[in-house]
């Protein structure tokens, strides 16, 4: 394999010579094979390192301070890289040791050998175009990651905003299909008061809804940068309007309202937004994990379980049993829900480890909270396409639930109180005989009264119970 040969503090080291990454990178890869995973697998982030390089490029040529030719040539480069092009390049894992530098060094690297050919020269030549003196002037790991990461997150999070809106609207849409099924509501798992199908499928989009607002807030603490406060915050080695200007170029480029941070000492070692995130992260996990919960028990039988719903079949469900089939979809939103639980409590310990000036675990707090964003997009994209559109209701078993269960003895309460609807709830378990009929035969409501009292529309909270004269 033909090679070049780079050198940095540690010494010599051989490079493939079709790499457009270098020797910091190479020793990266060589002391940090964590994962198995390669930064290149997170995109978003692959992108919005290659926005804050971009803006630094404009920001530093607008002040005198890199060449244009050289600065054209880094911004063509990170161009091509927001397109998608060279991302096999960053090859360094996601976790790492050294706060982020690894990355930071890859994605210099990577741009300086690339702007490299764009100005006819070979990749190594840093003579004319160097990782550190060009592409990272002004700039620090610790301020170029933390951005970079921030903004790849508020990308991924638009993502899942709109994956729980199409969740959000295929529960709104079986609620309405559902509207008009009685069914009983449970609390304890033990039988409640009356409800509709269509009740119960609106609190979860409801839920969603509810959580998909929060993700927006959740994304706004994130748009503060410390891009410009290099090392510490502090701005050492940086020109007096580099952040400014930074900051307004990335705004632009990354079409999100970044913003400097009001001190960018304290931005520079807080990890509150982090934090932040991964709570409504794990919020938005723990519903959608209730909400699957629900369908899996209520679809539990067919013939032996609750057997309120049907979920859809899409694959065979055992490899002994014939005719099995298994809640599939929730069961893998549940497992996508525990993973998010657990990488909410890695960014909870990593962000509280950080030691003065700078946390050093960023690089696993990045890792956890991409991959929770990642795959509560493609968990939520699943139910919605595959789960919740397929699902029926087993109306004729609902409704004879609903007009055998004792909890409809709460409907008659307030008419002939509560001491005789306990004990009317207790005939009722004792004979297996209807509530309604038991209340008939004992004369403390007519016939038609009681139809009255246990329309489906007056047990459901639809509209005001009604009254009536009680014997």
């Amino acid at each position: 394999m033909a090679v070049r040969i780079e050198h940095d503090l540690v010494g010599d080291k051989e490079i493939p010579a079709d790499a457009y990454y270098g020797v910091h990178t190479v020793r990266a890869v060589e002391n940090f094979a964590i994962t198995g995973a390669t930064i290149a697998q997170f995109p978003d982030l692959i992108t919005a390192l290659a926005a804050v390089k971009q803006a630094a490029a404009r920001a530093n040529r607008d002040l005198g301070l890199l060449p244009p030719d050289i600065a054209e040539a880094i911004i063509d480069t990170c161009e091509e890289i927001r397109a998608g092009h060279l991302h096999e390049q960053f090859v360094v894992d996601p976790i790492q040791g050294g706060a982020g530098t690894s990355t930071n060094m890859n994605a210099n690297e990577v741009i300086a050998n690339r702007a490299l050919e764009h100005l006819g020269h070979p990749r190594g030549f840093y003579e004319m175009i160097h990782p550190l003196d060009h592409v990272n002037l002004g700039q620090s790991t610790n301020d170029v990651y933390p951005t970079a990461v921030r903004l790849a997150l508020v990308t991924a999070l638009r993502r899942l905003g709109d994956s729980l809106g199409a969740l959000t609207t295929a529960f709104a849409e079986k609620a309405a299909e559902f509207s008009d099924v009685l069914k009983i509501g449970r609390t304890q798992l033990q039988d409640a008061v009356p409800m509709t199908l269509g009740q119960e499928f609106t609190t979860y989009a409801v839920m969603i809804e509810e959580d998909r607002r929060r993700l927006s807030e959740a994304a706004a603490l994130l748009l503060e940068s410390n891009l410009g406060g290099t090392a510490i915050g502090t701005g050492i080695n940086g020109h007096p309007r580099y952040a400014e200007l930074a900051c307004a170029y990335l705004a632009e480029i990354s079409g999100e309202p970044v913003r400097p941070a009001g001190d960018f000492i304290e931005a520079t070692q807080d990890c509150g937004a982090f934090v932040q995130l991964s709570g409504v992260l794990k919020r938005v996990a723990v519903k959608l994990s209730k909400t699957c919960n629900d369908l899996r028990l209520t679809s539990s039988g067919p013939t032996a379980g609750l057997g309120e719903i049907n979920l859809p079949p899409v694959q065979a469900g055992s490899s002994i049993m014939p005719g099995k089939v298994n809640p599939v979809i929730p069961e893998v939103v549940n497992q996508v829900a525990f993973e998010v639980i657990g990488n909410d409590l890695t960014v909870t310990m990593a962000a509280e480890a950080g030691q003065l000036q700078l946390n050093a675990f960023e690089p696993v707090i990045a890792y956890s909270l991409l991959r929770s964003l990642t795959h509560l997009r493609a968990a939520s994209d699943t139910l919605a396409t595959r789960c919740i559109p397929g699902i029926t209701a087993n109306r004729a078993h609902l409704h004879d639930t609903v007009h055998r269960s004792v909890g409809l003895v709460t409907a008659l309460a307030p008419h002939i109180g509560y001491a005789a609807s306990t004990t009317l709830a207790r005939r009722a378990l004792a004979t297996g005989r209807l509530v309604k009929d038991l209340a008939a035969e004992a004369g403390l409501l007519t016939p038609e009264q009681l139809e009255v009292i246990l329309r489906p529309e007056n047990l459901t909270g639809h509209s005001a119970p009604p009254s009536v004269a009680v014997r």
